[in-house]
This record gives structure tokens, C-alpha cells and sequence, in this order.
């Protein structure tokens, strides 16, 4: 650490503010705010770091700035700029590129109403903007079969109508616009309808609900009963577009909402805008992690950072967890019952959902990532020293002690390595003895690994809960490899996860990469011990029925499953090559008691 740092560490101030790192070539390594500056500064140079990455950073700092700031939400807002300015290469950066659509009521006479991604500063009103472009296209959509509205870009001034500069077009004779062009529409109307269209767009339906009515009651009153038919169509799409969008209780309203999930490499925030119990807008992102930050630090961030996008003032938001910061004027929340609650659910649900969309696109760009972020989570949740880049499943199959086999699957990167499976039979263990079975195929496994100086895996999964763990961890202290290898069992029934020395298991989340690829693991590890337990089975039942053929013994059964491999083979196999294996006069013996003496006679015939 140079000195000019390390006095400036000694000085730091304890207020609220925002602190940059440099390096040695002035490069602006990473912006951070804190409600402590001394305290949060200080706690990368004195602590012990467990992420690489941070590790790395933290070397690299040759210079400190910092800025003192009134309060901690100041400090956020000022860290948030400085980030979007200078892209800090160890921040967290919302992967968001895209200019969203926004809706515009134009700011003229008989104002349009359309959709746009530019935002110009005439006056106009945007609302927005929207994450994806189908719900704006439809809320517009749904607005114009309500109300006619005008398309042309036609200057409507009051002047230019009253000297007729314009004929209406096609759209006023398909009926899709009431003429204002030509005086057919008079403002004060054609701003009501405006009105009631600004109400729908921020999820207020009471403005056009009564415009509607009030329209209908008219028509119905001056026995126009078509036309107030046609605006009572209008009024059902209303309600049915309305119904469709309220998720929760009308009443309430103006409110932000954000739900989170995220994993080893990043995190993903949603947001929603509620107004009048409407989901008017809907937005996600996710958020790349640089120095292992906690949900609670990426939250905040994205909270500003999404609150400014969408220029929201709402003085109420609504979240999964607590957070330690304030913003003046606005009410924090962590809803645990009713309609609150459930929205927050909702959020979080958009929040899981989009990360496995993302996943699984990564899965199919990038497998390699896939591969790294999964190994990455399995040595986090089973508090591994290491990746499990190879991992061992054992199984025992046998019914009622016969034939017993177990069977070790090995998979690499989370995949099957098939050429490395091994079945054992045991030697030294009689009856159907599980625990015995394993600790002597444990044993006999790693011992030759040891003898033969091949690679060991990093994690050994055990099909069976404490006691069949029990007897893995008995051989691998034998053999010197407890602890450094990762030992785990895994019960059926709960799928819970067994830890040497730990009474209380591990239940993984039911969506778990980590759990499926452990399931994986052991549902293979069955399959291919199940498979060759029925074939020793299906052995076992020919070779003593071919001890019951007059003068063939033990030596004659060897050599016909050598050279012939499987009982149908044996079965299925001609009389000359029965003789090859076994000499003409027991071959014949072997082909006759299969075959029977009419297929003798049949064959001397052909002789």
C-alpha cells in the first residue's frame, strides 16, 4: 500500500458519502456510498476477503477520492450517477441497451395519441416508458376502438378549419375518426375523450367510464337505441380490459413494487408501477455481480436506477426484504398478508421466471458460462472447499441378497462421463447387507484410485440417508481421504441432503440446479446398478439351468458365457458353433437339450 493511501485511510471522514478507487494509471476501478465512510472504506483493507474478484480489486487501489453527501439516499443517488457516467469496470451494470416505447398524447389541437421511442421536449405528454411493446400496442389500441380518435398530422387550427383547408379522409367514412378537420368535432369534445384516454393510460377508468355513460344515456334518450348500443359494446370492452389488468384491490394505488432473485453471477429485479390496482408498468432486468454483493446492496442500487427510468414519484414501495437506507418522503414496506403481499409475489414470481428464460438462453449460447455458474452454486450450497467438477453416485441393487452389484456413475461438468462407470460385486459381504456393501465398495473404489494415482473426485454422493453415509465416511478415513474429499447422502423420500457429522439435512430448493444435478446423479447411478443386477439375475437363473444339462459343468458354463456373452446368445447359438466352443460331442449335448430331437432330425436331414 502506498503511503499517500494509507494516510487517507487514516483520515477518512465517518459521514455519509461516496468513495472511488483508482489505480496506478488513474483508471477508475469502482464507486461505492456508504452510510460510514470510514467504516465501510476501511472494511476492505482489514478484514479477510473471500471473493476473488474483490481480492483482486482491492489490490490494484493506488488512490482514494471521496465526497461527503447529506445523507445516505444522497450518497445512492450520487453513486448511481457517477456509475452511468464512468462505467466503473468492478460495478454492477443493469444490462439494459434498449431505447423502450413510450405512449404520446401530442401536444396541438385534437391531439394524436401514438406510440414512440423518441422523447421531445414540446410540451407533449409520454407515459412510460414500457419494457415491451405489446402491452402499450394493446392498451392503445384498446383506447381508439373506444374513441375516435384522429392519425393525420394534419394542422388543425382553429383557423385553418374555419377556412376549410381540409375534407375529410378516409378514415372519418369507415368510421374511424369523427371529421374535426372539418368542424364535424368540436375541441371541447374531442378533449374529454382525451381526458378519459390520459385516466386509462395511468389506470383510472372512472373519467371514461362516465363518459361512456353519459353518451349511452344520451342516445337512449333521443331513442337512438343502435348508437347507444354500439357505446355499450364500447363500455363491455372497457370493463373487460380493466378486469383483465386489475391484479389486486383497486385501492391501491400509486404504488412501486420490486421483486428480486438471483444467484452466484447475478441477479434479477422486476418493478411494478401500480396505480388504482393496475399493473401499468412492468419491468426486468438483470444485474451482473462484480464483488460478491448481497441482494440487499444490488436492491438498492436497481432501485434507484429504475425509479429515474421510469421518472416514478410514487411515495410508497412495496419490497421482498428490509432495506438499511431511507429516501426522504417515501414510505418503505415488506408487506407479509393480503393483497400487498401477494403483489410483491407476483414480482418476484416475473423476477424467477426471466432468470430462467435467461438461463436457459445462456445454456444454448454459452455453455461454458452455464457450466461455471452451476459448478459455482453446488460448491456454495454444499459448502464445498472446492468445485465438483467430478462427482461419484454410488448405488447397491439387490432383491432379498441375491445378486447383489453396486454401481458408481461418474459424471463431469455436470455431465455423465459413461466410459468411467464401474460395477462392483462384492466380496466380503453376504446377505442384503447395504451398509457393509458400501463401506466395502467405498473402500475397494479409492483404494485403487490411490494405487493407481488417478484423478479423485471432488464430491462422492452416497443413494441412502445417515447410515449408508456412515459407512462411506468409515472407508475414507481408512484410507486417509476424509475431508478432503466432500461426502453427501441423499434420502429418496424428501430428497434430503446428509452432511457427515450433522444431524439436521439440507432441503435444497425443489427448482435447484444444484438438487436436479445431484437427483441426476443418483437416479443414474440406480438405472445402471438396477441394469446389471438384472442381467447377473437373469445369469444366474440360465447358468443353473445349464448345470442341470447331463455331463456340462462348471468349466463348460464358463466358456460358453466367454465366448457367447449372454443366455439368448447360448440359446439362439448353431449347432457348429456350440461344437467349436465345446467339442462335437457336448455342443451337440447343449444344441439338442435347447432344440429338442426334431431339430436334430431337421439338421441331419440337411447334413
Amino acid at each position: 500500500m502506498n503511503p499517500q493511501l494509507e494516510l487517507q485511510l487514516k483520515t477518512l471522514s465517518s459521514d455519509p458519502g461516496v468513495y472511488r478507487y483508482y489505480d496506478k494509471n488513474g483508471q477508475l476501478l469502482y464507486v461505492g456510498k456508504a452510510k460510514n465512510l470510514k467504516k465501510r472504506v476501511l472494511s476492505y483493507f482489514n478484514k479477510t476477503l473471500s471473493g476473488y474478484r474483490t481480492k483482486i480489486m482491492v489490490g490494484k487501489i493506488h488512490r482514494l477520492e471521496t465526497t461527503i453527501v447529506p445523507s445516505e439516499y444522497d450518497a445512492l443517488l450520487l453513486e448511481n450517477n457517477l456509475i452511468k457516467e464512468h462505467q466503473p469496470f468492478y460495478n454492477v451494470m443493469m444490462k439494459d441497451d434498449k431505447t423502450y416505447p413510450w405512449i404520446c398524447i401530442k401536444n396541438e389541437n385534437f391531439p394524436r395519441v401514438f406510440l414512440t421511442r423518441t422523447l421531445i421536449k414540446d410540451g407533449s405528454e409520454y407515459f412510460g416508458p414500457y419494457a415491451k411493446v405489446r402491452p402499450a400496442k394493446v392498451l392503445l389500441d384498446t383506447v381508439k376502438n373506444i374513441y375516435k380518435i384522429r392519425t393525420c398530422n394534419l394542422d388543425l387550427s382553429p383557423q385553418k378549419i374555419a377556412d376549410g383547408k381540409y375534407k375529410v379522409c378516409l378514415e372519418y367514412h369507415i368510421k374511424n375518426c369523427k371529421g374535426p378537420c372539418e368542424g364535424l368535432e368540436t375541441m371541447e369534445d374531442y378533449d374529454r375523450k382525451i381526458n378519459a384516454i390520459r385516466g386509462i393510460i395511468k389506470g383510472e377508468f372512472r373519467l371514461a367510464k362516465d363518459f361512456l355513460i353519459e353518451e349511452m344515456t344520451s342516445f337512449a334518450e333521443n331513442l337512438e337505441f343502435e348508437s347507444a348500443q354500439m357505446v355499450k359494446e364500447k363500455l363491455d370492452m372497457l370493463e373487460d380490459y380493466q378486469a383483465k389488468h386489475t391484479v389486486v384491490n383497486p385501492n391501491i394505488d400509486d404504488v412501486d413494487v420490486f421483486g428480486m432473485t438471483s444467484d452466484e453471477t447475478a441477479a434479477y429485479v422486476n418493478y411494478f408501477k401500480i396505480q388504482n390496482g393496475n399493473i401499468i408498468q412492468s419491468y426486468t432486468t438483470e444485474i451482473k455481480k462484480m464483488l460478491e454483493e448481497s441482494d440487499e446492496e444490488i436492491l438498492e442500487e436497481a432501485l434507484i436506477e429504475i425509479r429515474n427510468k421510469f421518472s416514478s414519484e410514487s411515495r410508497e414501495i412495496l419490497l421482498p426484504f428490509h432495506l438499511n437506507f431511507e429516501i426522504p418522503g417515501v414510505k418503505f414496506m415488506v408487506p407479509k398478508v393480503g393483497d400487498k403481499k401477494r403483489i410483491v409475489e407476483l414480482s418476484e414470481k416475473n423476477a424467477k421466471e426471466y432468470r430462467i428464460e435467461k438461463l436457459k438462453q445462456v445454456q444454448i449460447v454459452d455453455p461454458e458460462r452455464h457450466t461455471n455458474r452451476i459448478m459455482a452454486e453446488m460448491q456454495k450450497l454444499l459448502r464445498m472447499p472446492a468445485e465438483p467438477r467430478h462427482i461419484e453416485g454410488f448405488d447397491n441393487s439387490n432383491i432379498q441378497g441375491t445378486n447383489p452389484v453396486s454401481a458408481c456413475v461418474v459424471f463431469k461438468d455436470g455431465k455423465p462421463s459413461k466410459a468411467d462407470y464401474r460395477i462392483f460385486h462384492p466380496k466380503t459381504v453376504e446377505g442384503a447387507n447395504d451398509f457393509a456393501t458400501m463401506e466395502e465398495v467405498i473402500y475397494r473404489r479409492y483404494k485403487r484410485l490411490l494405487d493407481e494415482g488417478e484423478n479423485l473426485p471432488q464430491l462422492i454422493l452416497i443413494d441412502g440417508g445417515k447410515g449408508q453415509l456412515s459407512s462411506a465416511v468409515k472407508s475414507l478415513r481408512l484410507l486417509g481421504l476424509y475431508g478432503k474429499i466432500t461426502v453427501v447422502g441423499i434420502a429418496k423420500r424428501l430428497e434430503e441432503i446428509f452432511f457427515p457429522e450433522d444431524p439436521i439435512p439440507l432441503y435444497l430448493d425443489k427448482k435447484s440446479e444444484t438438487l436436479k444435478i445431484l437427483q441426476r446423479v443418483r437416479d443414474e447411478a440406480h438405472r445402471f446398478g438396477v441394469k446389471h443386477h438384472r442381467t447377473r439375475r437373469k445369469n444366474s437363473t440360465i447358468k443353473s439351468e445349464l448345470e442341470e444339462i447331463p455331463g456340462v459343468g462348471q468349466k463348460s458354463i464358463e466358456l460358453l458365457f466367454a465366448r457367447l456373452k449372454s443366455v439368448k446368445r447360448i440359446k439362439e447359438a448353431p449347432r457348429p458353433v456350440l461344437e467349436e466352443i465345446l467339442g462335437k460331442a457336448k455342443g451337440g449335448v447343449v444344441w439338442r437339450y435347447f432344440n429338442g430331437s426334431e431339430a436334430e432330425d431337421s439338421f441331419l436331414e440337411v447334413e
